[in-house]
């Protein structure tokens, strides 16, 4: 599997996700474990996601957010395409 590469600030980005999953779980009172069981991926690979690390799939995050509660969370990935809609309106010009 080949790392992601990404700049420090795109880094810290996901470090935080990570840590936000890592703090539902704990809100939840469910382990480690019981989440990676429910999600259907390796205790280490949940402890990666914990930890924000790129090399991990998407699907194992999403897998993770639904366990917790959290997948329409998946959806406001990339939802306000600000940048989209105003290259779309220029279009229309």
């Amino acid at each position: 599997m080949k790392k992601q590469i990404l700049l420090p600030k795109y880094t810290t980005l996901l470090e935080q996700m990570g840590e936000n999953i890592k703090l539902a779980r704990k809100r939840r009172k469910l382990t480690s474990i019981q989440v990676a069981e429910r999600a259907g991926i390796a205790r280490s690979t949940l402890y990666l996601v914990e930890k924000g690390e790129s090399s991990v799939a998407m699907g194992a995050y999403f897998n993770v957010l639904r366990v917790l509660g959290l997948e329409n969370d998946f959806l406001k990935l990339a939802a306000d395409d600000e940048l989209g809609r105003k290259l779309q309106d220029l279009d229309l010009l």
